[in-house]
């Protein structure tokens, strides 16, 4: 896959608030993505440890990048953001980087999205346990991991869960797994590492991402960003 070095540039839309919060955050970092590249999710907050952020879902259209929706709110990490590096298992922070967006899991049997989506059932894990040789992999049924994620849970967290495909390929033991975009209940919420958003917010995403514009998602603080995908 051919990779080309892109700075952000802007087409006018008469939605000047998520325009305006995108060029802040992208004209302070160089960012390297895919030509292949036409749906970006934007998630940044101003200060690293900051657990609230911004998320704008872009699209690139001939020569520039355009916001498509008005920007939503997210919650991070309760610590917010780690270094580019630095994420780490346990550490309540959420990586930066840019980063591929791959499976979602769903309570539901149906979901309207052309995303790859399966229906979680109580066997479905996400192992966090970094002796496991499955560590930071999906797993349907029993495992000898001394910790995991369930993916299906008494709360509607996970009601949409996307996988961000973070330290997946190759995974590094101990470099942080269950990165997710998933739901939050409640704004005052944290996560432990993962981006949340309310249920409205992600139902309109998941109608618009389509798997063949590769969408990826681009996350960190204004006072910046690795200069290639993770």
């Amino acid at each position: 896959m051919i990779i080309v070095f892109l700075l952000f540039s802007f087409g006018c839309r008469s939605n000047k608030k998520p325009l305006a919060d995108a060029q802040n955050f992208l004209d302070k970092n160089k960012v390297f993505i895919s030509a292949d590249v036409s749906q970006l999710l934007v998630v940044f907050n101003e200060t690293a440890g900051d657990h609230k952020a911004k998320l704008i879902a872009m699209e690139r259209t001939e020569n520039s990048w355009e916001p498509v929706f008005d920007s939503t709110y997210a919650i991070i990490g309760k610590n917010g953001f780690a270094a580019p590096g630095e994420k780490r298992e346990g550490d309540g922070k959420s990586p930066a980087g840019l980063f591929k967006l791959g499976q979602l899991f769903t309570y539901k049997e149906q979901v309207d999205t052309q995303m790859p989506y399966t229906q979680s059932t109580a066997e479905d894990k996400w192992i966090d346990d970094p002796d496991s040789p499955d560590y930071n992999r999906h797993i349907r049924g029993e495992t000898t991991a001394r910790s995991y994620e369930n993916l299906k849970l008494k709360s509607d967290h996970y009601k949409y869960c996307m996988v961000i495909e973070y330290n997946t390929n190759p995974v590094i033991k101990g470099r942080g797994s269950a990165i997710f975009l998933h739901l939050f209940e409640s704004e005052d919420e944290t996560t432990a590492g993962c981006v949340a958003i309310s249920e409205p917010d992600m139902l309109q995403l998941l109608k618009w991402l389509d798997p063949e514009k590769h969408p990826m998602i681009l996350m960190g603080t204004t006072q910046g960003l690795p200069n290639s995908p993770n």
